[in-house]
C-alpha cells in the first residue's frame, strides 16, 4: 500500500518505536492518528509533524479499556473520514522468572499487549470492510523466537499476538484486509526503563546486552514497518 494521503493510526505513538513510525509516515504523506496514553507528548509531537506540513491527530486514551478503543477509533473516522491502517504498536514489557513474577503484572501487560490489541483490530475493522480493504499491523516481537530467562510474561503476550496475527490474516483476507506481524529486535529505546516486576532483574537486563545482539535505533524498526506496509510483507523481521 502506498501510504500518501492515507490515514494511518498508531497506538504507542507518544515514544519510542511509535513516535519514529509517525514521523516517517508522516514524512511520507500520511494522515497520522496518534494513540496514547501520554498527552503532552502527542500534543508536542504533533505540533512537530504539522510544522513539517503533515496532517496529525491527537486522540489520548486507554486500550485496554474496549469502550475507548471504539470511542477512538470512531474519533479517527471524524477527524479523517476513514482508517486505511492501524498500527498496533502500544505495549510494555515486564520481567521476572516464571516462578515469581507477580501475577497483577502478568495481568497488566496481557491486557496491554494482546487485548488491546485485539480491541483496535475489532474497532477499525467494520470500517475497513466499507471502505474495501486495509492493512494492520500488529508489533511484536523477536523474543518469541528465543528463550530469554526473566523475559517469559512478555514473551508469552508477544506469542500470543503472533497467532491472532497469523489467524486474522486468514480470517480477513476476503475482505482486503492484510494483517501483517513485525519483530523488532532489542531497540533504543526507553521501553525498558517503563517495564514492570523485579527492578534487579529489569536493571540487569538494561545494563547488559549480549554479546552478537545487534540494537536497532527506533527509526531503523520504523523503516522496516514502513516496508510491510508498502509491500504487505505478512512477517516482517529486521535487516
Amino acid at each position: 500500500m502506498d501510504v500518501q494521503d492515507k490515514v494511518v493510526l498508531i497506538t504507542g505513538a507518544s515514544m519510542g518505536i511509535g513516535t519514529a513510525v509517525a514521523r516517517l509516515f508522516s514524512a511520507e504523506g500520511a494522515r497520522v492518528v496518534l494513540a496514547g496514553r501520554s498527552v503532552d507528548r502527542l500534543a508536542r509531537l504533533a505540533d512537530e509533524l504539522r510544522a513539517a506540513g503533515g496532517q496529525a491527530l491527537v486522540l489520548p486514551g486507554d486500550l485496554r479499556q474496549e469502550a475507548q478503543a471504539r470511542q477512538l477509533v470512531q474519533a479517527a473516522l471524524e477527524g479523517f473520514g476513514r482508517v486505511d491502517v492501524l498500527i498496533n504498536n502500544a505495549g510494555q514489557a515486564a520481567s521476572g522468572t516464571v516462578a515469581a513474577f507477580r501475577m497483577d503484572d502478568f495481568r497488566q501487560i496481557l491486557d496491554l499487549n494482546v487485548i488491546a490489541p485485539v480491541a483496535a483490530i475489532q474497532a477499525v475493522v467494520p470500517g475497513m470492510r466499507a471502505a474495501g480493504g486495509g492493512v494492520i499491523v500488529n508489533v511484536s516481537s523477536m523474543v518469541t523466537k528465543m528463550t530469554l530467562p526473566g523475559l517469559a510474561a512478555y514473551a508469552a503476550t508477544k506469542a500470543a499476538l503472533n497467532m491472532l496475527s497469523a489467524t486474522a490474516r486468514v480470517e480477513l483476507a476476503g475482505d482486503n484486509i492484510r494483517v501483517l506481524t513485525v519483530f523488532p529486535r532489542l531497540t533504543a529505546t526507553d521501553f525498558g526503563a517503563n517495564s514492570l516486576g523485579d527492578p534487579a532483574q529489569r536493571a540487569r537486563q538494561r545494563s547488559a546486552t549480549p554479546p552478537g545482539v545487534v540494537v536497532d535505533s527506533a527509526e531503523h524498526v520504523a523503516r522496516r514497518i514502513l516496508l510491510a506496509v508498502r509491500d504487505e510483507i505478512a512477517e516482517q523481521y529486521m535487516e
